[in-house]
């Protein structure tokens, strides 16, 4: 049960990582790889945030939310919109966002040098609270908390909210909802700020996590990212949760059971399980082709 328990946390952060990632592929049908950049400038932020100011990590959450707002923006109106009306804009999206992710992590080298970054000690408290035999820190059950909130937020925004629906008419078919009156550039922005706010969020409570953060903190979970979306279905909030949370648990019990040498291969070999058995992922849903 506490490997479990550790699983689900580590899992948490996955899958917000990853619902960053598949709510921009899901509506916009794009591949934003200047995300784990945002993920890895996000942390430093906060850090920055955190020494400089000595502000309370839940201040800084609010703040990194903000500045991963913008980032999406920003990441949007020059990686992506200018490439928007080319045929292979897929493609030129994906390998534009590439570069930005280049930049990003450039600046941010220049910005904070190239050595680790920690938070301040006493950032979070060290305390921990135990339940039938499992044991929790009050980090790790905040990671969780706010992993699954935000998600459960997003969700109702997408299902119930009118940004949500107009959301959906642009994943269903971008010309039909411009036709009925949808701001299709708008809703667009407003998903990669989203997208990306999210994304800062996973940053700074992975950051806190492994007490650290590097430059290459992105491209390290960039992976686990795609695999977590391709385990859940493409396109699905919901099979980003649930998959973020299998390849969590599967980590934490390879290294407990088998060594942690061996995490990354049993968790990309379940990876290859799941696409044998159901192709299209765990909430994926079987493509038919019109004759």
């Amino acid at each position: 049960m506490q490997q479990l328990l550790n699983g689900l946390f580590l899992g948490s952060i996955y899958a917000l990582f990853a619902i960053g990632f598949t709510l921009v592929f899901g509506i916009l049908d794009r591949l934003n790889l200047a995300h784990p950049a945002a993920f890895a400038a996000s942390a430093f932020v906060g850090i920055w945030l955190t020494e400089a100011y000595d502000l309370p990590i839940g201040v800084v959450l609010v703040l990194v939310f903000v500045f991963g707002a913008i980032l999406g923006l920003l990441i949007e109106r020059i990686a992506f919109r200018p490439l928007k009306d080319r045929p292979d804009a897929h493609f030129a999206g994906l390998i534009s966002s590439i570069a930005m992710g280049g930049m990003l992590i450039a600046l941010l080298q220049a910005a904070f040098g190239p050595n680790t970054k920690r938070f301040p000690p006493g950032t979070v408290s060290e305390e921990s609270v135990q339940v039938a035999g499992v044991t929790a820190s009050y980090l790790q059950l905040t990671i969780l908390v706010i992993s699954l909130g935000l998600m459960i937020v997003l969700g109702l925004l997408v299902n119930r909210s009118a940004l949500g629906r107009s959301m959906r008419a642009v994943a269903e078919n971008p010309t039909a909802a411009r036709v009925l009156g949808v701001n299709v550039d708008r809703v667009t922005a407003v998903t990669f700020a989203i997208s990306t706010a999210l994304g800062a969020v996973a940053g700074v409570l992975f950051a806190l996590n492994v007490n650290s953060a590097q430059l290459g903190m992105g491209g390290a979970i960039e992976l686990k990212g795609l695999a977590v979306i391709i385990v859940g279905g493409m396109g699905s909030l919901p099979g980003a949760l649930v998959g973020g949370l299998v390849l969590g648990v599967a980590e934490v019990f390879a290294i407990q059971y088998i060594g942690s040498s061996w995490r990354d291969l049993i968790a990309f070999a379940l990876l290859f399980i799941i696409l044998l058995v159901r192709p299209e992922g765990i909430f994926g849903k079987r493509k038919v082709r019109e004759v």
